[in-house]
């Protein structure tokens, strides 16, 4: 077996990672890359510093200075690619292990409900359900039966109670004009029993001759 082989375990068969292993390791990966990718950022951030700080007294430390610094620039640049790579990767795969777990309980689902409707007969579930609303069609005449008065006012005619009660009220009626009639009679002023009295001869006369004056008095 050559080196390569055994180095990348060729000609054995490992077992494939869970999907769990798979994003750990990812992380891992992501992880040690951001800490490099900090180390790398703080070397610049020297570097830079030291050209500045040599600028043209020494133009040579300076230069160097600057060379490493685009070094790692470069290093860092290529890191930040890997990053969105690992990154793209491990949300794949997680939205792929999410996925797979609901597509598990789906089937465990499906296999239960089958399981369940296996025991069940669609013929023996509309007798059932007939039976019942049989049932409660009973339980509601029951109900009505109950309900129903027997032998309490069940053999009077409504016609005839109309008739008692139209009867009732024009007795009443009849007896509030025979009530007012009264009242009216008591009001009268009474008949008087003596005779009116007649005026004197003497008023009389001067009457007759107010009366003659005045016919005179008229004609001329």
């Amino acid at each position: 077996m050559s080196l390569v082989a055994k180095l990348f375990g060729g000609g054995k068969k490992n077992k494939a990672p869970t999907p769990q292993e798979g994003i750990q390791r990812l992380r891992e990966v992501e992880e040690m890359l951001m800490k490099k990718s900090d180390f790398l950022e703080k070397k610049i951030e020297t570097e830079l510093n030291t050209a500045k700080k040599h600028g043209t007294k020494n133009k040579r430390a300076a230069l160097q200075a600057l060379k490493r610094k685009k070094r790692y620039e470069k290093q860092l640049q290529q890191i930040d690619g890997t990053l969105s790579t690992i990154e793209f990767q491990r949300e794949a795969l997680e939205n792929a292990s999410t996925n797979t777990e609901v597509l598990k309980v789906m089937g465990v689902a499906a296999k239960a409900l089958k399981e369940t409707h296996n025991n069940l007969d669609v013929d023996k579930v509309h007798d059932l359900m007939d039976e019942v609303a049989e049932q409660q069609e009973i339980a509601n005449e029951i109900g009505e039966a109950i309900s129903n008065p027997v032998g309490f006012g069940q053999d009077v005619d409504d016609d005839e109670l109309l008739a008692e009660l139209e009867e009732m009220e024009e007795e009443e009626l009849n007896k509030q004009l025979l009530d007012v009639g009264g009242a009216v009679t008591d009001e009268l002023p009474s008949v008087p029993t003596a005779e009116p009295s007649q005026p004197t001869p003497k008023v009389a006369q001067r009457e007759d001759d107010d009366e003659m004056k005045e016919l005179a008095a008229w004609a001329s």
